[in-house]
């Protein structure tokens, strides 16, 4: 076989190993039952080597043929024990009829020179060596196959996570839309047609932002926060110096990663439910706090709510806990709505899984 069928199903290159053991075989084998090299003259001794050399190579390579044709046939995990239980029946049969079949062959050769060694004094032994080889086999076949299932498992189950993450993702664009939308119907009944044509302008701004992330599950919080100011800079042009926001955030926490639109969630899920009005003007801090950012408002409540998807919390709840083994956190004493999602390493994070 060729060297992509060895590894196939052997779970190894093993032409050297075959090499190498049957040389090695043959004089384990002759020193166990002869030490021709001690006992004889060296061309007896070689001749002497010659035959458990025979032995040897006869024995390993019809074993590995047998061995070879069980793994076609048994392939799966779960035929592990059938096809093991054969191969040493296999080598019991194959010991026997090597050592018949080539005391025969040699004889008709050597005639009265060739004197076979009892066969209780060596084919247990070769049945022993012949079983530790087949296990060696085995091991190295069984490892490898675990190691393909294993990889495999995590391959699906990257897609699996990488579908979800699709799927999240483009539920959260649409809800950033919906409540835009919302906004600017507000804008529409309040404000002068000039201000909704320079929210639609600066919304367009925001899209582009959303379209340049494409779809990476990860973006430093540097490019967050330039999304989250955006933002903010539209929903200014309807409640002016109403809405404040009090940044406090360490550069050195720029280079940290988060879910796209996460901190914009929050943001526009304070603006929705909360009155924000020249009496009640609405102050939201956000901050890096233990390596988590932190978005928190005074609660004040609206007496007529508007349509709620309730997907923005949800959303990044699931988007992090499909990226991460961190999660974020809601906690609502009520009086303050605080909200923390961790900050993640996008380098270092083995859980973190983009496509392009």
């Amino acid at each position: 076989m060729n060297k992509e069928k060895r590894i196939r199903y052997l779970g190894f290159d093993d032409f050297w190993f075959v090499i190498i053991g049957i040389i090695i075989l043959s004089f384990i084998t002759d020193y166990l039952f002869n030490n021709s090299f001690a006992n004889y003259p060296l061309h007896i001794a070689i001749t002497q080597w010659c035959f458990s050399l025979f032995f040897s190579a006869c024995n390993w390579s019809v074993l590995r043929g047998v061995m070879i044709a069980l793994r076609k046939r048994y392939p799966s995990f779960q035929d592990n024990l059938k096809r093991i239980g054969l191969v040493f029946l296999a080598s019991i049969c194959t010991v026997l009829i090597v050592d018949l079949f080539g005391n025969v062959l040699i004889s008709s050769i050597y005639g009265d020179d060739y004197h076979p060694m009892s066969k209780a004094k060596i084919l247990l032994p070769i049945l022993i060596i012949s079983t530790m080889i087949m296990a060696i086999y085995e091991a190295v076949y069984f490892y490898a196959r675990l190691e393909k299932f294993i990889r495999e498992e995590e391959q699906a189950k990257q897609v699996i996570i990488t579908a979800k993450l699709d799927a999240l993702r483009n539920q959260a664009q649409p809800h950033f839309l919906f409540n835009s939308l919302n906004t600017l119907r507000d804008i529409i009944d309040h404000d002068s047609k000039d201000d909704a044509r320079n929210f639609v302008n600066k919304l367009s701004d925001v899209y582009r932002f959303i379209l340049d992330t494409g779809n990476a599950n990860l973006v430093p919080l540097r490019d967050e926060l330039i999304f989250a100011k955006a933002y903010i800079h539209i929903q200014s042009e309807r409640f002016g110096d109403n809405l404040k926001l009090d940044w406090d955030i360490n550069d050195s926490f720029l280079d940290k990663s988060v879910i796209p639109m996460s901190l914009q969630l929050l943001l526009e899920n304070a603006i929705k439910h909360n009155v924000i009005s020249r009496a009640k003007p609405l102050t939201i801090l956000v901050k890096v706090e233990d390596n988590n950012l932190i978005v928190e408002n005074k609660i004040q409540p609206k007496s007529t709510q508007l349509p709620s998807t309730k997907l923005g919390l949800k959303n990044i709840e699931k988007r992090y806990s499909l990226i991460s083994d961190k999660v974020s956190s809601v906690v609502n004493n009520g009086e303050k709505f605080t909200v923390s999602i961790p900050l993640l390493n996008s380098i270092n994070n083995s859980h973190a899984y983009t496509h392009s």
